[in-house]
């Protein structure tokens, strides 16, 4: 009876195995987006980041593999936990192949460990961190729209070469922003800059007051808003308040689009900030993103770009091998480059860093405006190989 019992045990392990592996290669593809809805990131990567994906399988045609291509969406809440646990449910009991979207390094933290090891590719969209591609990385994660690097080597590098040497960090107290006061430090400091002092502040900070104070007594020459979304409109807006912005530069390490056009251009203007798109660019991002703003109702952000790539990447990828298995698919997003209006100049590494060109620009002030979307002005095109950081060996997943 023990022995029979065994038997059916392993018989019903088995199955399990079978089964879960055929979740992955199934013929079918299912795409979830996890996103911040309705949080402090919702305008950078939450309801836009579903319509880019959106429009990204249309154009492709709505199907692939002769089946219909679905989509699933969840809202992350910003919360770790609650993210892993969706992509849990996702991928063990709904078939889901890939996760996308994902803003909040915490949050793509959360989710890449579930993720995998269960073998299913995470598009990263909305994240900054370049921890998915060195210290945390994994062959089934594609890092696209940027990282803190990328960022570092735009606006700190131009600035300090500049003259900006003292630098003075208001810093989100999470692993995005100690990711980017990390990597920047380096690069203000290997240009011959220094670091005069930081202070943390949680996100979803209202009032940024006492860490103004902070860093107008610290003689720094730039603060550095090391944080994003709505926690930079509020660190600027308090900036502006305590005369701030009168005796010292602000650098925005990252801003999205929707802040910059939420930010008072009297304030704001000059600010130079790095990014990896911005839909008036040339005529190409402009269709796209008119397209965009149609249907969403307001211009898109670099990570609602990143999206609509990685996506359209992602589902080319799958047309051409003929399966939905993750090996093979990611095998062949990495030996094709990715070309479309937001990848420039793109290749997607062997350790998943899509490397492509940013853009160096500057916030126009009133007077260059010729609308309230007419924000920035591109000051250079950084190249791809000049703005990532080099791929470390242990990341190479090269076959």
């Amino acid at each position: 009876m023990r022995t029979l019992h065994k038997r059916i045990l392993t018989a019903m392990m088995a199955s399990t195995l079978v089964g879960s592996t055929l979740a992955a290669t199934d013929g079918k593809v299912k795409l979830g987006v996890l996103a911040d809805m309705g949080g402090t990131y919702a305008d950078l990567c939450g309801p836009g980041c579903v319509t880019a994906t959106e429009m990204a399988i249309e154009d492709f045609g709505g199907q692939v593999l002769g089946k219909p291509i679905e989509l699933v969406t969840a809202d992350s809440q910003l919360k770790p936990d609650i993210a892993s646990a969706i992509a849990r449910k996702w991928v063990e009991s709904e078939a889901v192949d890939t996760i996308g979207g994902l803003v909040s390094s915490a949050v793509t933290g959360a989710v890449t460990q579930v993720t995998n090891a269960s073998k299913n590719i995470t598009l990263i969209t909305g994240s900054a961190s370049n921890a998915f591609t060195t210290k945390s990385c994994s062959p089934y994660i594609a890092h696209w729209t940027y990282n803190v690097v990328a960022l570092a080597n735009g606006t700190v590098k131009y600035m300090v070469n500049d003259g900006k040497k003292k630098w003075f960090f208001i810093t989100a107290d999470y692993a995005f922003g100690h990711a980017l006061e990390s990597v920047s430090s380096n690069v203000i400091k290997e240009n011959g800059g220094e670091v005069v002092g930081s202070v943390r502040a949680p996100l979803g900070t209202t009032d940024f007051s006492s860490y103004v104070l902070q860093a107008q007594s610290s003689g720094a020459d730039v603060v550095a808003l090391a944080n994003a979304g709505n926690d930079t409109v509020n660190a600027l807006n308090a900036a502006a308040e305590f005369g701030l912005t009168e005796s010292m530069d602000v650098a925005g390490l990252l801003v999205f689009t929707p802040n910059a056009q939420a930010m008072d251009p009297n304030t704001a203007g000059g600010m130079r900030l790095t990014t990896g798109f911005y839909w008036d660019m040339d005529d190409n991002a402009r269709e796209w993103s008119q397209r965009f703003e149609a249907r969403h109702g307001a211009i898109p952000s670099m990570a609602h770009a990143g999206a609509y790539s990685a996506t359209l990447h992602y589902l080319n990828a799958v047309k051409a091998v003929g399966t939905d298995d993750p090996d093979a698919v990611m095998k062949q997003m990495k030996a094709t480059s990715p070309d479309d209006f937001f990848a420039r100049n793109a290749t997607l590494r062997a350790d998943g860093r899509m490397v492509h060109d940013m853009l160096l620009v500057e916030i126009k002030k009133p007077a260059e405006r010729n609308s309230d979307k007419d924000i920035y002005k591109i000051i250079k095109v950084i190249p791809g190989d000049q703005a990532y950081n080099p791929i470390t060996e242990a990341c190479n997943f090269s076959s």
